[in-house]
């Protein structure tokens, strides 16, 4: 999963991250280290937050934009 490069990138910490998602930061940490899987409904959240593609979070494309139809 692409994760915690996403969130690194966007400058974003585990807690802020966790906060606006009304998460805890040890959920987003297990999910950056594979300990933990996210449901379909966190992928969603979490794509939508860094606007990309839930394949691209998932690391299926090297491509994070989202396909709008």
């Amino acid at each position: 999963m692409n994760l915690k490069k996403i969130r690194r990138t966007a400058g974003i910490s585990q807690l802020k991250l966790a906060l606006d998602l009304n998460m805890s930061q040890n959920t987003i940490s297990r999910y950056e280290t594979g300990e933990r899987e996210p449901g379909i409904n966190e992928l969603i959240k979490i794509a939508n937050y860094f606007n990309v593609s839930v394949d691209y979070l998932i690391g299926r494309t090297e491509n994070p934009k989202m396909n709008k139809q």
